[in-house]
């Protein structure tokens, strides 16, 4: 779990998201809201993403402040649940 926030909120290509989907909903003002264990247990799902699933959350009057931000500054707005995993995941990493 920490891993997988970790990527999808601090790995980057030219400063943007590098997981696609990611990309796409915080482009489009989204909030990465959660993560949730085995919520994909299909064959696909297990094999394209270890049975984790995420939840992008859409604000209406926060999606233009969101889209502009992490359009112009690449900041991604994440919920309190996936910034503590992902301060976890620094915590612990060697990387």
């Amino acid at each position: 779990m920490r891993l997988c926030a970790w990527y999808l909120y601090g790995e980057k290509h030219r400063g943007y998201a590098l997981n696609p989907v990611a990309n796409f909903h915080l482009q489009n003002g989204s909030v990465l809201w959660r993560i949730n264990w085995m919520g994909d247990t299909s064959p696909r799902g297990l094999g394209a993403s270890c049975g984790m699933m995420v939840n992008y959350r859409y604000f209406l009057e926060e999606t233009a402040s969101n889209s502009a931000l992490y359009l112009s500054s690449k900041q991604v707005r994440a919920s309190e649940q996936v910034l503590a995993l992902v301060s976890q995941f620094q915590q612990n990493s060697k990387l």
